[in-house]
């Protein structure tokens, strides 16, 4: 037991060393690495339904001192491959004490990271039947460190990713999002956003499984790196167009939105490119339109300082203007007669700016759209920034309609220039200001009605 004890401490003494990059290398070199590996294929996996005080001590700590030192340090990963490391860590995982299992995966998820060889050895080795497993376990540890090796195993793995699908994993991650730790929220989000670039039907069975609602509410999330995952998970969902249907009806156009105009780069980025997508479907236009999306998009153009986050809401506003003919440009101008006057105005801004120039008569004459942005200018009652956007939206019809060479044809027609004073004023010299002589007769005139009644 005494001997038990020192080697559990020693591995303790060589991980808090091994936190300092500089004494890494000293350490592996010294042949640590051996004793460390040594303790691994030690540990004897129980069989009982309760762990024993203290078992699994020195196995624990050996896989810890090992996670750090291969942390962000290559040459040590594979050392633990070389050294037969990895083996004894995948065993581990099935250790019935949670403190090992939660050392072992957290080992070989610091040995899989960017790390081809360590990857491949993992998976060889039968880690992904005993991982998705854990990505069961109630324990918060377990299933943290579960999903971060899982997580590490697919990135840039075409193979070992579909692999991973092909035992069972989409469910259990899924199933994360609603996790009571934040960390495996993230990791869960993180790894969806991975599986969806697999293919479309996995996009597809994603959305089924129910991970639409959890991303969506992560998106208003205290935690920075939460809301972040949140929104690059749903970008890579709503490259699928029933997906992109699905995620505006599940509530994500706005929350979305508001992490664009935040002031994290890394927000703005994922959330710019879900929104992209989600244009990308012609049912999704009118609810844009509707929760005034296009006009924060203008002012995003002009306040992203990240030109690629900039780029992206540019392309977006411009795939919308492509959509914005047949039934998406017949329900935007239904929604000109919404019993919502914000709806209407919002609908007015939207047409002067994305719809085709061939429309401009019917919609701003015709329908009276330019009765509504003309009201949202004037009316006291209407929000400084929408007054804002309906003069930008004004300005913008002004430039479209001068640009045409029918501009004249979005001008009203004219009534008829005529004024009749009454019977009782033709050819009469009461009040009458200019006379006309005609063969030696004179008549009586009014310029007024002159005027009104000639080119």
């Amino acid at each position: 037991m005494m001997h038990e004890e020192v080697e559990k401490e020693a591995c303790f003494i060589l991980g808090l060393l091994a936190v300092k990059p500089e004494y890494q290398a000293r350490i592996a070199s010294c042949g640590a690495l051996r004793g460390l590996v040594r303790l691994l294929k030690k540990h004897k996996l129980t069989t009982m339904t309760r762990s024993q005080p203290g078992s699994g001590g020195a196995a624990r700590r050996a896989a810890d001192a090992i996670t750090n030192l291969a942390h962000e340090n290559s040459e040590i990963k594979n050392m633990v491959r070389e050294q037969d490391g990895i083996p004894p860590l995948v065993s581990l995982l099935e250790a019935h004490d949670l403190k090992v299992q939660r050392a072992a995966a957290g080992a070989l998820r610091t040995l899989a990271f960017k790390n081809e060889d360590n990857k491949n050895q993992i998976v060889e080795c039968g880690a992904l039947p005993v991982l998705i497993q854990m990505l069961r376990s109630e324990d918060v540890g377990v299933h943290y460190e579960a999903v971060g090796v899982i997580g590490n195993l697919v990135h840039s793995s075409q193979n070992i990713k579909r692999k991973v699908l092909e035992d069972g994993a989409l469910q259990p991650v899924v199933n994360l999002l609603h996790s009571p730790c934040a960390d495996s929220q993230r990791e869960a989000a993180l790894l969806l956003g991975q599986f969806a670039t697999t293919d479309a039907d996995t996009k597809a069975r994603i959305v089924q499984r129910g991970a639409v609602p959890p991303l969506i509410t992560m998106l208003s999330h205290t935690d920075t790196s939460l809301r972040e995952m949140a929104a690059f998970a749903l970008g890579r969902l709503a490259q699928n167009a029933d997906n992109q249907a699905g995620i505006v009806q599940c509530g994500g156009l706005v929350p979305l939105l508001t992490l664009l105009e935040s002031k994290h780069y890394n927000l703005q980025h994922n959330a710019a490119f879900a929104l992209y997508g989600l244009a990308d479907n012609e049912d999704n236009i009118p609810d844009i339109v509707k929760e005034g999306v296009l006009q924060r998009l203008l002012d995003c153009v002009e306040k992203l300082q990240v030109q690629a986050s900039k780029d992206c809401v540019q392309k977006t506003i411009t795939r919308m203007e492509q959509k914005f003919g047949g039934r998406v440009l017949s329900h935007v101008v239904f929604m000109l007669r919404s019993g919502d006057r914000v709806v209407q105005q919002r609908a007015a801004m939207a047409l002067a700016r994305l719809a085709p120039e061939g429309e401009l008569r019917a919609v701003f004459v015709e329908k009276r759209g330019l009765d509504l942005l003309l009201d949202a200018l004037v009316d006291v009652r209407v929000e400084p920034r929408m007054r804002k956007d309906a003069s930008a939206a004004l300005l913008e019809l002004v430039r479209k309609i001068s640009a045409t060479d029918g501009a004249e044809s979005c001008v009203p027609a004219q009534p008829p220039k005529t004024v009749y004073l009454g019977s009782q004023y033709v050819n009469n010299a009461t009040l009458a200001d200019i006379t006309f002589v005609v063969e030696g007769r004179t008549f009586h005139a009014h310029r007024i009605a002159l005027l009104a009644s000639s080119d």
